[in-house]
This record gives C-alpha cells, structure tokens and sequence, in this order.
C-alpha cells in the first residue's frame, strides 16, 4: 500500500500544476546571445521643432552596424535625449542589415558610382595592401562592412547621411562574378 501511495506521489511532483504552466521570466541578459556587431555613430544632430509654444529640440543620430564580415546595415533615430535618440538608431540599423559580396574577402568586385540626393559616391577595388582610401562616413561603412582595400571618392554634396547612404547602395549594387556569369548564362571562366 505505501508502494502505490509513493507512485502517486511521484506522478503528482512530475505533473505540473495548472498555476505553475506560467513561463518562465527570465530577467539575466546573459543568457542572450552575444551579437558581433559593430556600430559607429556617423551624426548626431540637434533638430528643432517650432510650436505655438516656443520651440521643442530634439537629437537626430545616424548609426552604421556591420561585423567587418560582410554585414552591415545603416540606421536613423531621434529622440529628446542623445543616448536614446543613438539607441534607436543602431536598434534600427541592426534591422536592416544586408550581405556584401566581397572578393578574397577584402575588396570589392567593380567600379561603381552612385547618387544620393547631391552626392555621389565612386568605389573602386584595390590590390591588396592598399586599405581603405576614404574619408568620413564613406570609409565608416565600407570598414564595418569589412572592406579592406578599396578606392574612393565622394562627388558633389558632403551631407554625411546622404554620403553613407550612396555607399551602402554602392555595396547592395555589387555583383559578384558568379552572379553576372548566372545572369549572361554562361561560367565564370568563360567571362575572363
């Protein structure tokens, strides 16, 4: 008999309760993943906003987030404070990340030149040693993107977001060899 009050026992402790099928809260942010993203602030603004009240200022922060790998992404963000206006800028960055085709992981595959509001961005592919010859936002992105050797020249306009921007479509217009090979239908030997 103490046999078959034990098993019941037993069974009752494994079964949970229905108060206890809550989730389990869990407060510690080290269970979390660590994310080997890199960010680096390109501007930060003071904008005003003028009301029936007098004037209401804000911060405007624009973030770039890469992992020197091939990732990186471009984000914008305000606030009423500094910190949280940076905050939601790289939160918003980190959304928008895309994958850079490089070559030997250093450079990038051709010449190319785009426009962004006033400004346009040129990228040329480098021999290796060469580095990063950029200057401002445009080297901010292209080294979090993990680019290591490339040329560089920013026409026009020096509006730092408009800089960054033309360089991330610069990065998203490339094509690697073995796509433009797909695309003509033929190998990649075949367009040496």
């Amino acid at each position: 008999m103490n046999e078959e009050i034990k098993k019941e026992d037993n069974k009752a402790e494994n079964k949970p309760r229905k108060f206890e099928k809550r989730r389990p809260r869990n407060n510690n942010n080290s269970a979390r993943p660590k994310s080997d993203l890199e960010d680096k602030v390109i501007e930060i603004r003071r904008v005003t906003k003028v009301v029936k009240g007098g004037r209401q200022f804000r911060f405007a922060a624009t973030v770039v987030v890469g992992n020197r790998k091939g990732m990186v992404g471009l984000g914008t963000g305000k606030a009423k404070e500094m910190p949280d206006a940076v905050k939601k800028a790289r939160e918003a960055a980190s959304k928008n990340l895309f994958k850079v085709d490089l070559i030997d992981n250093r450079t990038i595959s051709h010449d190319i030149i785009v426009k962004e509001g006033a400004c346009r961005v040129m990228l040329k592919p480098a021999k290796e040693g060469t580095g990063v010859k950029a200057g401002g936002p445009v080297r901010d992105v292209l080294e979090l993107a993990g680019v290591k050797d490339v040329l560089s020249k920013s026409l026009g306009s020096s509006t730092k977001i408009n800089a960054a921007r033309a360089t991330l479509n610069a990065l998203k217009g490339q094509r690697s060899p073995s796509h433009v090979a797909y695309l003509r239908d033929k190998t990649v030997e075949e367009l040496r």
